[in-house]
């Protein structure tokens, strides 16, 4: 316990700047998911204290952050649009995907799983830090030009047959279930049908024009619209908070720049009284459990989502696990990804079931705190207790922040997210791929492919896409390289110290080959042309196998099937240093002894040099 208040000035300091610094990123996800700013609110009080109180990096400062909240706002967008596009009766299922995430990250850290992490390549990461700024960048040009296509009238009552068609089809549906639905008698249809009201299609033509604009692509198809239907004030406000964003770093960098683009903007839009669209109302009090999430609980409509949750919690964890490693570096401490990993499932958990969306270790929260003074995990629990008393003391005032505002910080969120360094080295990295005849760079190829899928297709398959990519491309190298080593060449080309006295007179019936690498299933093929090099005259094969550490199963059936052809033709084979491993693959199917007696594996060449001496007979 003292040593948990021995820099309590400090971490009291840093937690307070790392809250202040939260809030109008907390507010500005929670919108930018369609959960609304409580949501990210929640998120950031529940997700900064626990994973504080319970992870492994002790100046981490945690909340929703930027990836996060990209992958969550799919999420969120897919399980509404299945739920009619409501929101409210969506969000028991939404929450337990969030919690579901949660829960996997504890499981990955008492797994041990968090040192791992590390092995996802750099250009899966850089595209998809990319993408999620694009991404950000796409889906806030609406509301900061003040266009919702819900409110479009013209826009909306486009989809006014469909939306009839949707409700039509929910009543058959709704009918087949109570099984009353007969092809003899529509008489029931036909009633509930007369019972459909204006407003009924009115708000599911407004769901559809919703859905039709969302993500990156709906925004794209819809942008030419909203060029014609710009609310000037809405814009001014956006480009005002930008241009204090970044025009006040320029003065100081002691106050966050984003809070006072927040309070200098909201105040101008309030105290003028101009007609702005502020965000949704902030509830008041303390945060209460929504525990709709265990009691309506349902697993057929969790199943489509298991996959999603992993990923979500994936990411969060090499989100944290990154932030971590920075926070090492400013700091000159060494984190434990383990227990960091159960810290961010156990916030993630709890802000699921207070109706916060997910979050992860923030960078610049956590670079902010190191600077002010924090030390221990007691900054990130006062950056969290921080953002709790300004939405109990403040929620009327936040209620009023313009969403123009919120979305102008988001468009520099976006800008700031991607990655500048990647992209720059794009013209500088080798070329080692051809297509026809363009050759391209693996690493950019990858990242490109990360990009482009996880902005307009999807963040989830985009991720896994680039990292069976990245697999493939590293085994071809991995299987090129060892193939350039194990070049199959005769004795006379090629022969190493202990080989120079090898008897002149047997060097036409004996073959000699160093394996020089793994044997697996990147090496295959080329393993498989030795048969074909071994010369005709010779009648023993000598395999020198002690720099062939490994051996996967690709590589002991092409072992297999070369040791047949060799004894088909009468080849003896001798091994010479035969490693631990490779031994133990090639006795379980029984290469040793079938084909290979244990009198013909030698320790080192000079016993295997004296039985060749003593057994191979010059026949030429």
């Amino acid at each position: 316990m003292k040593n948990f208040f021995s820099n309590f000035k400090g971490d009291a300091f840093g937690g307070i700047t790392a809250g202040i610094v939260a809030l109008p990123l907390a507010l500005a996800f929670g919108v930018s998911s369609g959960l609304g700013p409580e949501a990210g609110l929640y998120g950031a009080i529940f997700i900064s204290f626990f994973a504080a109180l319970f992870g492994g990096t002790p100046t981490q400062i945690s909340g929703p952050t930027a990836p996060m909240t990209a992958v969550s706002m799919v999420i969120i967008a897919g399980i509404v649009a299945a739920n009619d596009g409501s929101v409210e009766k969506a969000l028991p299922a939404i929450l337990t995907v969030f919690l579901l995430a949660g829960l996997i990250q504890v499981g990955l850290g008492f797994l041990g799983l968090g040192k791992y992490i590390r092995y996802i390549p750099y250009p899966v990461v850089s595209g998809f830090m990319t993408a999620i700024g694009v991404i950000i960048l796409l889906t806030q040009i609406l509301p900061s030009i003040g266009y919702y296509p819900k409110e479009d009238e013209a826009f909306v009552e486009q989809f006014k047959p469909q939306a009839e068609e949707v409700i039509l089809e929910n009543i058959l549906k709704e009918e087949a279930g109570e099984g009353i639905l007969v092809l003899e008698n529509f008489k029931e249809t036909i009633e509930r049908a007369q019972q459909i009201t204006p407003e009924q299609v009115l708000t599911e033509s407004q769901t559809l024009a919703a859905k039709e604009a969302s993500g990156t692509v709906g925004a794209l198809k819809v942008l030419p619209r909203a060029l014609k239907n710009i609310n000037w004030l809405e814009l001014i406000l956006a480009l005002g908070t930008i241009f204090i964003i970044y025009g006040f770093k320029r003065i100081t960098t002691a106050v966050p720049s984003t809070l006072v683009a927040l309070i200098v903007m909201s105040g101008i839009a309030y105290g003028f009284n101009l007609g702005y669209r502020p965000i949704s109302e902030i509830p008041g009090g303390i945060p209460i459990p929504r525990l709709e999430m265990f009691t309506s609980f349902s697993l057929g409509s969790i199943t489509p989502y298991i996959f999603t949750a992993l990923t979500l919690s994936l990411l969060g964890a090499i989100d944290s696990l990154l932030t971590s490693v920075v926070a090492d570096n400013m700091t000159k401490t060494k984190h434990k990804p383990n227990k960091e990993l159960i810290g961010q499932g156990i916030g993630n958990s709890i802000a699921a079931i207070f109706g916060g969306i997910p979050g992860a270790g923030a960078t610049i929260r956590t670079v902010v705190n190191i600077n002010a003074g924090g030390k221990t995990k007691l900054s990130g629990m006062i950056a969290g207790v921080m953002l709790l008393l300004i939405m109990l003391a403040l929620s009327d005032v936040a209620s009023k922040i313009p969403a123009a505002v919120l979305a102008g910080i988001l468009i520099t969120v976006g800008i700031g997210v991607m990655d500048y360094k990647g992209l720059k080295a794009i013209p500088s990295l080798p070329k080692d791929i051809k297509f026809g005849p363009l050759k391209l760079s693996s690493e950019v190829l990858i990242m490109l492919v990360v990009l482009l899928l996880s902005t307009f297709w999807d963040l989830i398959y985009a991720v896994g896409i680039g990292l069976i990519i990245a697999s493939l491309m590293f085994m071809k190298k991995i299987g090129d390289l060892t193939a350039e080593r194990s070049d199959v060449k005769s004795l006379k080309e090629e022969s190493w110290e202990d080989e120079v006295g090898f008897p002149e007179a047997l060097k036409e019936e004996v073959f000699i080959k160093h394996l020089k690498g793994p044997l697996f299933f990147g090496s295959t093929s080329d393993f498989q042309a030795l048969t074909e090099q071994i010369p005709k005259t010779a009648k023993t094969v000598i395999l020198r196998l002690g720099r062939m550490q490994y051996m996967d199963q690709s590589g002991l059936y092409a072992m297999e099937d070369m040791l047949q052809e060799l004894k088909k033709n009468d080849v003896e084979v001798l091994f010479v240093g035969l490693l631990k491993q490779p031994r133990y693959m090639m006795e379980r199917i029984d290469i040793i002894p079938d084909f290979i007696p244990n009198e013909h594996i030698f320790k080192d060449f000079k016993t295997c040099l004296k039985w060749v001496k003593n057994n191979v007979k010059d026949t030429i």
